[in-house]
């Protein structure tokens, strides 16, 4: 019997090298919301309700190790550049959505896939070309009939040689290729792909002792639990942290604890 706690994200003691966050992106009314729905709790909301930032936040056990991924689901109008600018220089990983039918929404992600390897190129003192930015570009709504704005000619043109970046035609509302993408999203990061939905088993928040290590070797020992199991369990509750510890993430987890002060800079210039 599995003991039932409430969860305490600071006992759980994750090092940071198996902390993610992964921030999706995209203009109003692609589905982007409809995209983590899919991807926490399996759901599809036929009912919109615009977005001006959700976090959420998923933890693993898979293996015997004990991993943590944010998701930061993001306004299509960003009224807040500054915070836009924010949300990619803490993202590890990226999907940018838009809506097969709206050519616009194609050229926003345009926008925002050079956006993001600017902004990564100036946290790392690199060239945009040389920065590795795992980026996975979804075409949605592909479902049923609708009249196609975006080309695959011009698709293509976008990932053309980015061995970073890949590019599915999915459908949040009927659940087409949304676990294939993630798969492939985690793999490109050298994530485990056990993150995906499809990939572990799902458990309440209130049995989330599986999470701490010692329970974990202990439950391999008795046979409790297969040592290849993966379990996933969703934060309840979860809060965006502040703009301090985003830049204290930044320090640590993207910049390895150096040139604090210029990457402050980076991050408001």
């Amino acid at each position: 019997m599995i003991k039932k706690i409430s969860p305490s994200e600071n006992d759980f003691d994750i090092p940071a090298k198996n902390c993610y966050r992964m921030v999706i992106l995209g203009s109003t009314k692609v589905g982007k919301t409809a995209i983590v729905s899919r991807f926490l709790n399996g759901k599809f909301d036929d009912q919109y309700t615009p977005t001006i930032e959700d976090f959420h936040r998923k933890f693993y056990s898979i293996r015997g190790e004990v991993y943590q991924l944010d998701i930061l689901d993001t306004s299509g109008n960003h009224p807040f550049p500054a915070m836009r600018r924010l949300s990619i220089l803490t993202g590890d990983i990226f999907i940018l959505v838009f809506s097969l039918d709206s050519k616009d929404s194609f050229e926003e992600v345009q926008r925002l896939k050079q956006q993001i390897f600017e902004t990564k190129s100036c946290l790392k003192n690199k060239t945009k070309e040389n920065v590795d930015v795992p980026l996975v570009i979804c075409g949605n709504k592909g479902d049923g009939d609708f009249y196609r704005e975006v080309e695959p000619g011009e698709i293509q043109q976008l990932i053309a040689g980015d061995s970073s970046c890949a590019y599915f035609e999915i459908s949040a509302k009927r659940n087409t290729n949304v676990d294939k993408m993630f798969q492939t999203l985690f793999s490109m990061a050298k994530l485990p792909s056990e993150m995906s939905p499809d990939l572990h088993r799902k458990v309440s928040a209130q049995y989330c002792d599986i999470l701490h290590r010692k329970s974990i070797i202990d439950s391999i020992k008795n046979k409790k639990l297969k040592d290849d199991d993966a379990y996933g369990i969703v934060a309840p509750f979860a809060r965006r942290p502040s703009v301090h510890s985003d830049l204290m993430y930044i320090k640590e987890k993207a910049i390895g604890g150096g040139q604090g002060k210029d990457k402050e800079r980076c991050v408001i210039s």
